[in-house]
């Protein structure tokens, strides 16, 4: 079967948009099916064949408007990349936009591939040769996230930043500030970060299993593991403890997962 078969077409979100995505990809044969197959689906698509060409649309169309305000509502990314791998793009992304939806699509298959693409902000990471319906179904999951407000309807009301030990986090903002010795610094989160720092402070001094954090932050078909956890995981404490491997506010509970203790130790 030819993996570029369109199959038949779903309903996108957007309403009356067209989506709009960006695909990275220097294989021409794939590029090139990956468009007809998403114009098949409805996207307006934009081709980038390295990595710089990847980062300049992208920066581009950030500064042109579309979902959020500005720029695409997904990028499909390739890692193996002339010019910028494209765990450094997706770095680069991350700085300018933390909740745009990328889909990491490549060859490269082992493990810490997939870690690697994770802890560069890829919220999906899925390995070729790939099934073409499938990737479809996962694009249009990832732009199934709601829109932000349209400047005519009144604004949502604005979550409170929530504050532990040295720590402010801004969900709003997809940003936490750790204020230490009377000294801040600022750190941008990522999607994944963001909602999985959330299910922590939601759930204070509650253990919660691996599995439980796995159905609860992650969408049902992502390609992820236990081990995916304890690497997020082990992201946030960078950011929030005074010392990663001594954690008093994301505690690991052997064989089960983790507690979050807002106080840190009793």
């Amino acid at each position: 079967m030819n993996p570029f078969t369109p199959p038949p077409r779903g309903a996108l979100p957007g309403g009356g948009r067209t989506p709009r995505l960006l695909v990275v990809e220097d294989e021409r044969a794939i590029a090139e099916g990956l468009r007809f197959n998403f114009e098949a689906d409805g996207y307006a698509v934009t081709l980038a064949a390295d990595g710089p060409s990847g980062l300049a649309a992208f920066e581009s169309a950030k500064a042109g408007g579309s979902r959020g305000g500005g720029g695409f509502d997904g990028i499909i990314l390739d890692l193996m990349l002339p010019g910028m791998s494209g765990y450094e793009i997706c770095r680069r992304i991350r700085q300018v936009d933390p909740a745009v939806p990328v889909l990491m699509l490549t060859a490269r298959t082992l493990t810490e591939d997939k870690i690697g693409g994770f802890e560069a902000g890829a919220d999906q990471y899925m390995t070729k040769p790939f099934v073409l319906p499938e990737l479809l179904a996962r694009v249009r999951r990832m732009l199934a996230r709601p829109l932000p407000v349209a400047p005519t309807e009144e604004p949502p009301a604005r979550e409170p930043v929530r504050r532990f030990g040295e720590v402010e986090v801004d969900f709003d903002a997809f940003r936490l500030t750790v204020t230490r010795n009377e000294k801040s610094r600022t750190h941008d989160l990522t999607t994944q970060e963001a909602a999985l720092l959330r299910l922590f402070a939601e759930n204070p001094d509650r253990v919660l299993p691996r599995q439980e954090i796995l159905r609860r932050v992650w969408p049902p078909d992502a390609d992820v593991t236990p081990r995916t956890i304890d690497n997020f995981v082990l992201r946030l404490r960078r950011m929030v403890e005074p010392d990663p491997g001594n954690p008093k506010h994301l505690v690991s509970v052997r064989g089960t997962g983790y507690r979050f203790e807002p106080d840190g130790p009793a």
